[in-house]
C-alpha cells in the first residue's frame, strides 16, 4: 500500500489533485501543519 500511496501522491502532485478534492485537503492539512 506504500508503494501505491506514492504512486498516487506522485500522480496526484503532476494532475495537482484536480479530480482528487479530498487529497489536496489532507495535503493541505499536511503543509500547513
Amino acid at each position: 500500500m506504500a508503494v501505491k500511496k506514492k504512486t498516487t501522491k506522485k500522480k496526484a502532485a503532476k494532475r495537482k489533485v484536480t479530480a482528487r478534492p479530498a487529497a489536496k485537503k489532507k495535503v493541505a492539512k499536511k503543509k500547513v501543519v
